[in-house]
């Protein structure tokens, strides 16, 4: 998605010497080969195109886990982001999920929920995943936070961020949601990613509460 440069340039031109008419400043007169009629451009004031949500990115380092650190203690916050043109200006700058170390997790959260199932907002909800094979996260990532900071979402209300992370054989991202046991606003959320990601595989939807009882949790929700 191109973001549109905020600071256009609008031209002024000197009067026609035929006319006594006055001309609005800005305006664009067709002159002749008069060599003295010559634009002059002024800068625009600088207009950033804010989001609905401000939103954090936050990073989790793979090499604190290998020592063994307690969960989520590798977690910071890297940056977060108000503006259209201040999530290009970062997205632009950092590595993308393909150049990431196994066993990074990148997240973008709206922003003072934390991305843990400890998080008041999120205790009580779930998330969608979809798997991907090596190197191939790229673009759903990207097209997944476009969704996200562009509110896509029929209930985006329900969304609290969206995580990839990057293993040795695969690539994952997931979306998490509030209210897992909400069936219609789910099934909604998971049926839109699809389309956005134009994807046709299955995807599932895993309680948090199941996943912290057994890594192998089943899907309670299929679109």
């Amino acid at each position: 998605m191109d973001v549109e440069d905020p600071q256009k340039l609008a031209t002024e031109k000197t009067p026609n010497p035929n006319t006594e008419d006055d001309l609005e400043e800005g305006e664009i007169v067709a002159g002749g080969d008069d060599d003295s009629s010559l634009k002059k451009s002024v800068s625009l004031p600088y207009q950033p195109h804010p989001l609905e949500h401000q939103w954090t990115f936050w990073f989790d380092n793979p090499s604190a886990k290998s020592k063994q650190a307690s969960w989520g203690s590798s977690l910071r916050s890297i940056f977060t982001f108000s503006t259209i043109e201040e999530f290009w200006s970062v997205y632009n700058n950092i590595h993308h999920p393909s150049k990431l170390a196994v066993g990074a997790d990148f997240h973008c959260f709206k922003d003072k929920i934390e991305p843990k199932w400890e998080d008041p907002i999120c205790a009580n909800g779930g998330k969608w995943s979809v798997t991907l094979s090596k190197g191939k996260s790229d673009t759903f990532w990207l097209n997944t936070l476009l969704a996200l900071i562009g509110e896509q979402f029929d209930h985006g209300d329900e969304i609290c961020g969206a995580v990839v992370s990057v293993r040795a054989r695969q690539e994952k991202i997931a979306i998490w949601t509030k209210n897992a046991s909400n069936e219609t606003a789910q099934v909604s959320i998971g049926k839109q990613w699809k389309e956005f990601l134009d994807y046709n595989e299955t995807i599932g939807f895993i309680f948090h509460d199941d996943a912290k009882k057994d890594r192998n949790a089943k899907n309670r929700y299929s679109v």
